[in-house]
Formats: structure tokens, C-alpha cells, sequence
């Protein structure tokens, strides 16, 4: 294998070609700092990548630069967020089980991939499954590839792997992933989280996102015993519980034995722990987050956050109104898998109102809001004020549930707006002992 500049590197990308950025905590910035000094040599560059974690904007996000860079986000986050609310680009939308797919059948035609990967092994393999999700399939599908050959990117087992003969260019760094660890969480999230965890049995497979109320329940968890993990990310948290020996895999139906994931973003402490650790294993997102390998798992636990609930349990996770925030990602994938398996439950967690003291749980989604998670499909939503389950309810039900779990200043004007709504069915409500 044979190293050049990232500026040699980036040389490769033509006007009008699909580049592909690695994600998670392990975005190529080298590169993408390379490519973004070809701004006046390009034009109709389309960037695709889906979650990042990263100290700033991208550095093709600038306004001066859009003839050049056209963002096509799978899911939107805070280094490209503003780019694309100036309207410089724009979000693909799609089930993250079902983007694999995309790209390899070219519906997404990736023409250059640029991923972050561990040195070679002996036998000329590098692992990229720090992030395999959607990074796996814009390899394959690639004419290109270019490589940051990083010397502090964790040897991890799985299918995201690339023989030297297969990287068209390469880059020595050593460039360590994004430092990505929680504090103590918050009084409201350690209520969120005290509140999953009580309803989370011995055995059951974990899929648990990223943030302080994930991280707050998996606190909650240290005294379990038998947990599994089948998730996209693999985090500080989950770490922690695989150390103490409480996440042990032993009753799962899917590859019993060892945790399941798509990425890892975490300490340092937590890239050492994985390091050539053979229980551990990474796939892309379309095995991850596959239903049907989901539903494998007895006792399959999803826990995924909301911007909004409605009164109907219309659970709206990916725009502020009209402006689009993130995406669906995976909280479809494992709301739906988790439900079908057997002793499975989904949780909806977030504060009550927002860090500007706006209301969470609202009586409709604001105008252009995107419904994630369908009423059809929404078992538990959780506050720091407490615990309610849909599923069984009718719609005055719901109503009546959300609000006992709303923030206490929030509950009347709710109250009234169900009565409006509902009627009859939501009054005789308070009649029931």
C-alpha cells in the first residue's frame, strides 16, 4: 500500500460524483479538509453521509462553497445541520435498515468512499467497523476508496473490513476518534432513567441510543443480570455493564454469546476495551437493524428519545416543524423489531419540556412535523415525571396517560384540549375511579 498526500488523495473526486464520509466518531476530516481546497475546481459534488460526531462544522459546509458541495444527508446532524437549513442541501429520508440496500443497488450511486480504518493486520485487512453501518455498503459499491490509514482507530471484528489491495488511495494519520462521554446525568434524567429500568427484566437484549437518558438507565442496569446487546451504537454506558459482567449475551437467540452493533463512539477507555475483542462484533445498519433479526431476541428492549408526543402517541423524532433535525434513523427499525419479540418492549424517553421550557408532550405535532413513530406503533413514553403505556388504549386514553406524565404546568391547558377533541369518551375518563 502506498501512502500519499490527502491533497494526491482527493484529486480522484470528479465534478458531479457521489463522495461518501465515514461517520460515527471516526468522520475522515482529513480528508474532508482536502477536498473542501478544491472548492473552485469542482462543481455538483454530492456529499452523503449519515451520523457524525464532530468538532464543527464540515469543512465544505460554507455558503461560498455551494456551487461545489451539495450535502444529500442520511441523517442530519449539527456539522452539516445549518448548510442544509440555508438551503444548500437537503435530507434523503429512508428507514436506516433499508439504506444498505440503496447504495448497493445503486439507487444511492456512491462513486468515491472516504472511510477512517485501523492499521493493516498481518494479513493485509484493516478494520473500519468503528462505524460499518452505512460505511460497509459505500465501499462496496465505490469506484474509489480513500483511506486515513489511522494508527488510533480500534481493530474491530466484523464484516467492515478492507484488504490494502482494495484502497485506491491511502493516508497515514493518527488522529484519534472524537472523545464522545456523559457526565452524571441530570436530576430529570436519572428520573427518566430510574423509570426504565424498573421495567426492564433480567435477559433482555438492549438496543439503547446515544445521550444523558440512555446513559442514566444503563446506570440503572448494574445490578441486572444476563443483559444482551443488539444496537447501533455501542457506547460508555453499554462498556461499563459489558465489564461488570452484566451484559453477558447468554440469552440471546442471535449471535449468542457476544454484543451486536453497527458503531462505537465512547472514551478512550471504551476504544481499548474493543480492541481486537472477539465479543464484539460490528455489521452494517442492514443487519443491525434488521426486524426480523431483532425480533430473534427474546425480550427485546428499543429505547429511542422524541422532539414532540402528541395526545394520540404520534411520535415525531426528526424535525422541529418544518426544519429537519436529523432523520428516522434506526427508531422505526427497533420500535418495530423490538414489539414482535417475544416479551418485548419500546420506550419513547424524554424531559418533560424542552432546555427553553417548551412544552414535550403537545395536543397535535407542530405544522410539517414528520411523524417517526406512528400511534399504531407506540408502547411506553417516559418522562421524569413517570411511566405510561399505550398500546392497549383508545385514543381519549392515551390523552388521559400523557397527560398524567406531562409537566405539571402544561396539564390543564392539555386537559383542555383533549376535552374539546375527545368528548364524551375522554370526560366519562374522570369518572372512573
Amino acid at each position: 500500500m502506498k501512502y500519499v498526500s490527502a491533497d494526491e488523495a482527493v484529486s480522484l473526486v470528479r465534478s458531479g460524483d457521489w463522495v461518501f464520509f465515514q461517520g460515527s466518531t471516526s468522520v475522515p476530516v482529513i480528508i474532508q479538509e482536502a477536498l473542501a481546497r478544491r472548492y473552485s475546481e469542482l462543481r455538483d459534488v454530492k456529499i452523503v453521509s449519515g451520523f457524525n460526531v464532530t468538532k464543527g462544522p464540515a469543512p465544505f459546509c460554507k455558503p461560498e462553497y455551494r456551487d461545489s458541495f451539495v450535502v444529500n444527508s442520511l441523517f442530519l446532524c449539527a456539522d452539516q445541520r445549518q448548510y442544509v437549513a440555508q438551503g444548500f442541501g437537503s435530507l434523503i429520508p429512508g428507514f436506516l435498515s433499508d439504506l444498505p440496500a440503496l447504495i448497493r443497488r445503486r439507487e444511492i450511486p456512491i462513486d468515491v468512499a472516504c472511510i477512517n480504518c485501523s492499521l493493516p493486520d498481518e494479513n493485509g485487512w484493516c478494520s473500519y467497523n468503528i462505524s460499518a453501518d452505512l460505511a460497509q455498503p459505500a465501499v462496496e459499491s465505490a469506484r474509489v476508496v480513500i483511506a486515513q490509514v489511522n494508527k488510533s482507530i480500534p481493530y474491530l471484528y466484523g464484516t467492515a473490513m478492507i484488504h490494502v489491495s482494495d484502497i485506491t488511495a491511502a493516508i497515514e494519520c493518527d488522529d484519534p476518534p472524537v472523545d464522545m462521554r456523559f457526565g452524571p446525568p441530570t436530576e430529570i434524567e436519572a428520573a427518566i432513567g430510574a423509570h426504565i429500568a424498573a421495567e426492564i427484566p433480567d435477559g433482555a437484549t438492549l438496543q439503547i441510543g446515544v445521550g444523558g437518558i440512555p446513559n442514566a438507565t444503563l446506570n440503572g442496569l448494574m445490578e441486572h443480570r444476563h443483559l444482551g446487546l443488539h444496537t447501533e451504537a455501542m457506547t460508555d454506558g453499554v462498556f461499563r455493564l459489558m465489564r461488570a459482567g452484566v451484559i453477558d449475551n447468554s440469552r440471546k437467540k442471535y449471535e449468542p454469546g457476544r454484543s451486536v452493533a453497527s458503531l462505537a463512539l465512547g472514551s478512550k477507555e471504551m476504544y481499548e476495551f474493543i480492541d481486537h475483542n472477539k465479543d464484539c462484533v460490528f455489521y452494517d445498519v442492514g443487519v443491525t437493524n434488521d426486524p426480523s433479526l431483532i425480533r430473534m431476541n427474546p425480550n427485546a428492549v428499543a429505547i429511542n428519545s422524541a422532539i414532540e408526543v402528541d395526545l394520540t402517541g404520534q411520535i415525531c423524532a426528526d424535525s422541529i416543524g418544518e426544519m429537519i433535525f436529523s432523520s428516522v434513523g434506526g427508531q422505526h427499525d427497533f420500535m418495530y423489531g423490538a414489539s414482535l419479540s417475544e416479551g418485548g418492549k419500546t420506550f419513547i424517553a424524554m424531559p418533560s419540556r424542552t432546555a427553553k421550557g417548551r412544552a414535550k408532550i403537545v395536543p397535535t405535532l407542530a405544522p410539517g412535523a414528520g411523524v417517526v413513530t406512528t400511534r399504531f406503533q407506540t408502547q411506553y413514553v417516559v418522562t421524569e415525571y413517570g411511566c405510561v403505556y399505550l398500546r392497549n388504549k383508545n385514543l381519549a386514553e392515551r390523552a388521559k396517560a400523557l397527560i398524567s406524565i406531562a409537566h405539571p404546568d402544561d396539564r390543564e391547558a392539555l386537559d383542555r384540549e383533549a376535552s374539546r377533541r375527545f368528548g364524551l369518551v375522554y370526560h366519562r375518563l374522570s369518572l372512573i375511579p
